[in-house]
């Protein structure tokens, strides 16, 4: 219990020295552990990776449903189609040059190639939500980037079952495709009527106390995963789908609800990073592993993403600099390190290899991208601000919002704003200079301006205002 305890002390207040360092703090979990269970004997094998997988498993289901409320339907339908796009054939395609390369580079067979392509295919949820949720950025490209991050998970977790069907059963493609497929309509099915149900409990069956709502929903979520997978389909997509639907839904303690859930993700984020790197051995790794990840990391950051987010996003109408940052903060994390678990526990050929070289690419490109996200930002004019935690409860908040291109708020007076009868705006700053508020101030594209509102229609006032 002391040793535990004090753990995750340490990784609770590990996290603003992460945002000193500008790193993902999941990333110092991940390298304290490992680094941990090389030093006290104790630790090594304290984990299997069955054990690994049920609880990442447990950990991505609060992560997702968490993060899909946080990111809500408006926001989600506003930029669904990049999402869409990248979050599927994207995931795919990112898959597909991941392998070609390892296949060409690391002279690997073609299906361990191809598994470690798909561990290293999704962005991670864990990562993105946590390095993007304390912070606002301008335009679409963080609602962006954390629904790419929850859509795509679903996606590279039914593709490596089905590769690993394939590895260890000699399954053909076909069956690969026909799994895929049914994992996606089943775990999209699952999670819109599993929201519908959920929001109809919310509202019309009543608890004894305001402290069990938040555990009902979370328990909720549990169910629509097992649902889903029961029903052979992805228990994640479900789950994620399930969460952005509930996000602008209107139910009793939906403040209390959220309030409980950020650190309940905030939690199974520590528990799944330290327990992937309880797993890894670093005094083990051969030099060449650590060579062949680098390789691979260079690949998935400078080839592999930027290419599948030109041809992509190409069409849309995001910006060159939009584009561009999407590119670069597409982060790997505790997705890619669980899936080449799966590897390790269908014992598939080469799997510690696939594992320890997923872990180095995981380790390279998040150090690397996470250190030069700020500065990246603000190299491509992408407004992103840290947004300082409140130390007390308020039954209003202010938000701070960047008004897009394509936002219905350009050229509409302050006083016909639809912010409902509690919002406000309590500043406007134009170019640097602050502006009046007054009932006739217009809006322009650029201005960034603070919302007093209440806690549940922050997400409508940024869709408003942000646009797209």
């Amino acid at each position: 219990m002391l040793f535990a305890s004090a753990g995750l002390l340490a990784a609770i207040l590990s996290y603003p020295v992460a945002e000193r360092l500008r790193i993902p703090a999941p990333v110092l979990f991940l390298a304290a552990a490992a680094i941990a269970s090389d030093l006290i004997g104790d630790l090594e094998g304290v984990l299997t990776p069955v054990e690994v997988g049920e609880i990442g498993t447990v950990a991505l289901i609060v992560i997702l449903f968490e993060g899909g409320m946080q990111v809500g339907w408006g926001r989600f339908r506003a930029s669904i189609w990049p999402i869409g796009i990248l979050g599927v054939p994207g995931t795919l395609a990112t898959g597909a040059i991941v392998a070609v390369g390892a296949h060409l580079a690391l002279d690997l067979d073609w299906t361990t190639a191809a598994i470690i392509g798909a561990a290293l295919a999704p962005t991670d949820p864990a990562v993105m939500f946590s390095v993007l949720g304390n912070r606002e950025v301008g335009g679409r490209s963080g609602t962006i980037l954390q629904g790419e991050s929850g859509a795509n998970d679903p996606v590279a977790i039914a593709l490596i079952i089905g590769l690993l069907d394939f590895a260890t059963d000699n399954g053909s493609g076909l069956a690969v495709t026909e799994r895929f497929l049914l994992e996606m309509g089943v775990g999209l099915a699952v999670g819109v009527v599993g929201a519908r149900l959920l929001a109809w409990t919310a509202r019309r069956v009543p608890l004894a106390g305001g402290s069990f709502y938040p555990l009902r929903l979370l328990a909720a979520a549990g169910v629509v995963f097992g649902a889903a997978a029961a029903l052979h389909g992805s228990g994640f997509l479900a789950v994620f789908v399930a969460g952005i639907l509930l996000g602008d839904e209107r139910f009793p303690y939906k403040s209390e609800t959220r309030g409980f859930l950020a650190p309940a993700a905030g939690l199974a984020e520590i528990t799944v990073f330290v327990a992937l790197g309880l797993t890894v051995d670093l005094g083990s790794f051969p030099s060449r592993t650590w060579v062949d990840g680098a390789v691979i990391a260079v690949l998935v950051v400078l080839i592999a993403r930027p290419l599948v987010v030109a041809v992509l996003l190409w069409r849309t109408d995001l910006t060159r600099a939009e584009r561009l940052f999407i590119s670069w903060a597409g982060m790997k994390g505790a997705v890619p390190i669980l899936l080449g678990s799966f590897a390790v526990i269908a014992a598939v050929d080469h799997s510690l290899l696939i594992y320890d070289v997923v872990f180095v690419v995981v380790t390279v490109t998040v150090l690397v991208q996470g250190l030069l996200l700020s500065p990246v930002a603000s190299r491509l004019g992408i407004p992103m601000e840290t947004v300082d935690p409140k130390p007390w409860s308020v039954a209003v908040v202010g938000g701070s919002y960047v008004v897009g291109d394509g936002s219905a708020a350009i050229g509409v007076a302050l006083r016909d704003l639809p912010l409902g009868g509690n919002g406000w705006v309590s500043a406007i700053v134009r170019g640097g200079a602050e502006m009046g508020t007054r009932g006739a101030q217009v809006l322009e594209a650029g201005d960034r301006v603070t919302v007093i509102t209440p806690d549940d229609e922050r997400e409508r006032v940024r869709a408003l205002l942000e646009g797209g």
